[in-house]
């Protein structure tokens, strides 16, 4: 329940954020200019079947995923706030396996900033990104059945990270931040996770929190509409941690979506992560979907 309830904190927040409606003495509505608000939720299917003499090597599979994208932003004279919710779950359920996860997302962004030229800002932003669910990692026995392990669960890991520098937003559809001495916890809450997951996220053994400095924290958002309907969406972090800069962690999360009509489009998504921490290897997951979309502006 607790994840549950850290979940509706968050989606109370922007709510809160969002719906915020300033008034008058009188206590009539002022003008709400202000605000810039955007809300999507959908759904997404994917089935595949092929026969069983099928030479191409696939397996029969069905997929369906939820997601919901939240976006409030306030700008009047030289201050803004903005506030961003991402939510994501998807499972898939291959033939002669049992059901698993395709997709686990859990992300909310807040940014004040206070304008120092046309294009330049100061900023102070706080995040979060973590996952509902536990994870598996699976490998398959020698009977052709398979084994998991446990790699990850709610808030194991979490990453919170505080940062304050300086925005550049050239146009409205993207900005790029730069935070000197950036400060991130990795939080593992699952203290037994370490005897699967030896690597523990970087996160000492019998400690549920590690805390790094930055000597450089970079991010880069970017969201807008390339094409008539087609929409393209990414968000690169970089995180350079002055102990080992040798290993700097990247993490690239990107969605192109093209809609088919006001309610259905087809996506295709991208996650690719480096860390250290979790792989000495780029991580790699890739998606492609059609489903419903739903959108308050």
């Amino acid at each position: 329940m607790k994840k549950y309830a850290i979940l509706c904190m968050l989606v109370g927040s922007y709510g809160a954020l969002a719906q915020t409606v300033p008034t008058d003495t009188t206590g009539m509505p002022k003008d709400t200019s202000y605000w810039k608000k955007k809300t999507e939720f959908g759904a997404n299917l994917n089935q595949g079947s092929f026969s069983s003499n099928w030479t191409g090597g696939a397996v029969s599979s069905i997929a369906f995923g939820v997601f919901l994208n939240a976006l409030g932003e306030y700008k009047k004279e030289k201050n803004s706030w903005r506030n961003e919710l991402q939510a994501q779950y998807g499972i898939v359920k291959n033939r002669n396996q049992e059901s698993r996860k395709s997709v686990d997302r859990l992300f909310f962004d807040t940014k004040y900033g206070r304008q120092l030229r046309p294009e330049w800002s100061f900023i102070v932003n706080v995040n979060l990104l973590t996952q509902f669910t536990p994870g598996y990692e699976y490998r398959e026995l020698s009977s052709g059945e398979f084994e998991q392990n446990k790699v990850s669960g709610f808030f194991s890991p979490a990453f919170i990270t505080e940062s304050v520098g300086i925005e550049y937003k050239p146009v409205p559809y993207f900005f790029i931040t730069f935070s000197p001495g950036a400060v991130r916890q990795t939080v593992v809450a699952d203290l037994d996770l370490y005897q699967t997951f030896p690597k523990n996220y970087g996160v000492p053994i019998g400690q549920r929190v590690r805390t790094e400095l930055a000597l450089l924290q970079l991010i880069a958002n970017f969201d807008k509409d390339i094409a008539k309907d087609i929409n393209l969406r990414f968000r690169y972090q970089m995180f350079a941690n002055y102990r080992k800069l040798r290993a700097i962690d990247n993490r690239l999360d990107a969605m192109l979506t093209a809609k088919l009509n006001k309610n259905w489009n087809v996506n295709l998504g991208l996650i690719m992560i480096y860390d250290e921490d979790q792989s000495t290897k780029i991580q790699l997951a890739q998606s492609l979907a059609i489903g419903f979309l739903y959108t308050i502006n």
